[in-house]
């Protein structure tokens, strides 16, 4: 049999200086291990559990602080699709405008006889009257009628016991008091030159009234589409009973009227006085 060298003392150390630990038992190590490893995931477990807790208790009080705040804004949910828009709702071609007003065009005709005023846009006016031409009677004989050859002479409203008479080239508001003022203050009131449904004024010696630079005045017939204008004048309202108002054709918005007892051109105005200085009646003539 051969010699073999005898086991080492248990009590002796190895040969690298190590002496195995007699008393615990053997494998207690790994159990150490896997204890350690066990608590640890515990403790992760606990602390993601406790953070989770706490976002959504935040999450809830923000909820009661803010009730406007949308439903599922703290996270996913249930799916949600968009609202189906309502049915006929028109597009913008839908309200595109049917027509257009087209801007008027109509403008008095510039001249370079007239002053260098231009007439504005359309002041404010007494509306036509569609019934026939005025009407009215006085002291001096029953008014003016539809007659194209009717002669007539024209009385101020606010100053009765004036008219209108010829007093060189020009018309102005004076007392009938002779003969001659008589036959100055007469005229034939025929269909107007530039439009028949109003009037012209013509004297006994065959002028036209007509107004020129905005005064009124006693001229010859030129025959040019101007004059013919100028002397047109047509009849509308007045708040005074039996009276009218001479509206120019040409220049719509101007009414005669008078002023220091001259006859003129003037843009209406909205006030007693304009009213009453442009009403006149057309009494029977008084020559």
């Amino acid at each position: 049999m051969p010699d073999s060298p005898p086991p080492p003392s248990p009590n002796s150390p190895w040969e690298n200086s190590w002496t195995p630990d007699t008393s615990r038992a053997p494998g207690t190590r790994r159990l150490y291990l896997a204890g350690a490893l066990v608590v640890t995931t515990i403790v992760v477990c606990v602390t993601a559990i406790v953070v989770t807790d706490k976002q959504t208790d935040d999450t809830s009080r923000t909820k009661k602080a803010d009730p406007t705040a949308p439903a599922g804004a703290d996270g996913p949910g249930l799916l949600s699709f968009a609202s189906p828009s309502k049915q006929g709702t028109p597009t913008p071609d839908e309200h595109k405008p049917t027509s257009t007003k087209a801007p008027s065009t109509t403008t008095p005709p510039a001249t370079a006889e007239h002053s260098s005023s231009k007439p504005s846009a359309k002041a404010p006016s007494p509306a036509k009257s569609t019934s026939s031409h005025g009407s009215s009677s006085g002291s001096h004989g029953s008014s003016g009628s539809s007659s194209s050859t009717a002669w007539k002479s024209v009385r101020s409203v606010n100053y009765p016991d004036r008219y209108w008479q010829v007093s060189g080239d020009f018309v102005k508001l004076n007392p009938a008091d002779s003969a001659a003022a008589r036959r100055a203050a007469t005229f034939k009131v025929v269909k107007g030159l530039a439009n028949s449904s109003c009037y012209s004024f013509t004297t006994a010696n065959g002028t036209y009234l007509r107004h020129r630079n905005f005064i009124l005045r006693a001229e010859r017939n030129d025959g040019s589409p101007l004059f013919k204008q100028d002397a047109t004048f047509c009849p509308r309202p007045s708040p005074y009973s039996g009276a009218v108002m001479l509206e120019s054709v040409n220049y719509p918005g101007r009414f005669l009227r008078h002023q220091d007892f001259q006859l003129r051109l003037d843009r209406y105005q909205d006030s007693t006085l304009y009213r009453s200085d442009s009403a006149f009646r057309l009494v029977a003539g008084l020559d």
